[in-house]
């Protein structure tokens, strides 16, 4: 077992020299979460302009369902793809198992409800201040929430941002679907965990400061775009 110093130096060589194997890692990591982030936004934030624009039964109940879905268990979601995708299951054929496209999916799940409730109270906040305005010009729902989508794409971007967090964060899911096989589905989160039982502390410190360069950069990139986002719609401040 290294000294906590010495693991901290040897961690420090990693990074400075590119050790291919971390560079590896971080690469499937930043793959599979970007790839996941990009297939729950296109379901996420039609899904929340929808639900502010479009008056039908049971919407209230869909608010809620999705709002309470921010605290999903990870292990569960895990535990969920692992049955759809495995032999026995409905999915089994697709031979997706412990293969990056399983951990996307696991992903996807996870953080969808994430992005979808916070853009629903951004665009909510927004239609209601521009209700009036953008009925008045007689679009029908559709053409309202994309014009929604497209006025308030700063602050719809800092809930993206939201969800990558989440999604390169993730431990218990992606290590139940993906099965931390070197090479092929380890990502950062799991190769933690993993070298930190093994006792190789330089690895797991190298990538631990490069997951928490991350969240650094993603709430850095999300404070920025909130101060894009104000000022409302181009469209109607020359009206205010």
């Amino acid at each position: 077992m290294e000294t906590f110093g010495q693991a901290f130096l040897a961690a420090f060589d990693l990074l400075r020299f590119w050790d291919p194997e971390l560079v590896g890692i971080v690469r499937l990591s930043l793959t599979i979460s970007l790839t996941a982030v990009a297939c729950s936004a296109l379901i996420a934030l039609p899904l929340a302009a929808t639900l502010v624009v479009t008056r039908f039964p049971g919407r209230t109940a869909v608010v809620v369902i999705l709002n309470a879905l921010l605290g999903l268990p990870p292990v569960v979601v895990g535990l969920a793809v692992y049955l759809l995708l495995s032999r026995a299951g409905p999915l089994g054929s697709m031979g997706l198992l412990f293969t990056p496209g399983a951990m996307v999916i696991a992903q996807a799940i996870l953080i969808t409800p994430i992005i979808a409730a916070i853009a629903h109270q951004m665009l909510a906040d927004l239609f209601v201040e521009y209700e009036d305005q953008l009925r008045s010009f007689r679009l029908r729902d559709r053409q309202i929430w994309l014009t929604l989508l497209w006025e308030g794409r700063y602050s719809l971007t800092t809930a993206v941002l939201a969800g990558f967090g989440r999604a390169v964060a993730e431990v218990g899911a992606v290590m139940i679907v993906g099965g931390n096989i070197a090479g092929v589905t380890r990502v950062m989160t799991t190769a933690i965990a993993l070298e930190t039982s093994k006792g190789d502390l330089a690895l797991a410190l190298g990538l631990g400061m490069i997951l928490i360069l991350v969240s650094l950069l993603v709430s850095a990139a999300a404070f920025a775009l909130k101060g894009l986002a104000v000022g409302g719609l181009p469209l109607f401040r020359a009206a205010r």
